[in-house]
């Protein structure tokens, strides 16, 4: 299993329209069968600050999305409400509560 985490920061006041892009890519790659979780999260301590988690069958999987258009389209409208280049980490997945 493969995981990534992403912290996104929105220009201020853009947050909520970054969180409705990413519940639709959500609902979009949600659709993919490999892809396990896609949880979209507001930080309650910082009001442009966005957490993404995802879970895929593998790396490939997850690349794969990547080229997508319609995926490719949301990243795009995306891009113009952030503040700084995404932050996060590739991870693998070794044990835990509802995997």
């Amino acid at each position: 299993m493969y995981a990534m985490t992403g912290k996104l920061i929105a220009q201020n006041g853009k947050r909520a329209e970054l969180v409705e892009i990413l519940k639709q890519a959500a609902k979009l790659v949600g659709g993919l069968p490999a892809c396990q979780r896609y949880i979209v999260c507001e930080d309650l301590s910082n009001d442009t600050h966005v957490w993404v988690f995802e879970t895929w069958s593998d790396k490939q999987a997850h690349d794969d999305s990547l080229s997508d258009e319609r995926v490719r389209s949301l990243i795009s409208t995306a891009r113009p409400l952030l503040a700084a280049a995404p932050d996060g980490a590739e991870l693998r997945v070794v044990g835990g509560h509802g995997i």
